[in-house]
């Protein structure tokens, strides 16, 4: 997750938006796992603070054999300490691990040459890579989040599919979260943008702590929402795609 969410007080471990937005990448962690009956290796690509990879592991402990969290971020020491753990944190994927699922969840958008670091992924991977990545949808929702966050784009299904097909990658399945949001998202977000150029748009953050009844409203809705994520392929806040890194 980014760093910058929890600098602003967001807690993963209970935050509606973290905590279902995680489902998804989970369901096809145990498809991936039922169709090859062998251990995976996870590949936490801009993992931050690692928060989606420790979920995994927590919850398929079983399921996975190591961890890497690749982040330019870590300190040496961090690194170092990490060396001989099933966690290990790392600044670049080493290369030719076989069996793996590359987890991208909102890192695209933050690189500015988003064709480029796909092909450097895939020049180190070995033998039977998958991916999981979600983006930001819409440049229609583009905010000050989007500034304050430090996002070069925001993505469609379209134009991910485009970079993912670039990249000769095969996608499984590809489809928006958070649809029912995008309305309330869109008209809140166009308000504040009312005269405002791109580059005159205050940085803020729409992530935040909310009253624990209205945190666990929204996070019930959007796990049952989830349900029915593959059929959406009209709008949402974000966009998910999941296949194989040829």
């Amino acid at each position: 997750m980014d760093l910058k969410e929890l600098e602003n007080g967001v807690n993963p471990s209970t935050h509606w938006y973290y905590q279902s937005k995680k489902k998804p990448l989970f369901k096809y962690f145990e498809h991936l796992y039922q169709k090859q009956g062998k251990k995976l290796n996870v590949i936490d690509f801009g993992s931050g603070s690692g928060f989606f990879a420790y979920e995994l592991l927590a919850a398929y402990p079983d399921f996975i054999e190591e961890v890497y969290l690749v982040d330019i971020g870590y300190s040496e020491q961090e690194m170092k300490v990490t060396e001989n753990d099933q966690v290990k944190k790392v600044h670049f994927i080493p290369q030719g691990i076989n069996d793996t699922i590359v987890v991208m969840m909102d890192v695209l958008e933050h690189i500015e040459d988003d064709y480029a670091i796909l092909e450097d992924i895939k020049k180190r991977l070995g033998q039977n890579a998958h991916y999981f990545i979600t983006v930001p949808a819409f440049m229609s929702l583009w905010s000050g989040h989007d500034v304050y966050l430090e996002h070069y784009r925001r993505y469609t299904l379209g134009s991910l599919k485009q970079l993912l097909a670039t990249k000769k990658c095969k996608i499984d399945s590809h489809y928006y979260i958070y649809g029912s949001l995008f309305p309330a998202v869109w008209l809140v977000r166009r308000i504040k943008n009312i005269g405002k150029k791109g580059d005159e748009m205050p940085e803020t953050s729409d992530m935040g702590a909310l009253p624990g009844p209205l945190n666990s409203l929204l996070k019930n809705f959007n796990l049952f929402e989830m349900n029915f994520r593959k059929i959406n392929k009209l709008w949402g806040v974000t966009a998910v795609s999941e296949g194989v890194l040829k």
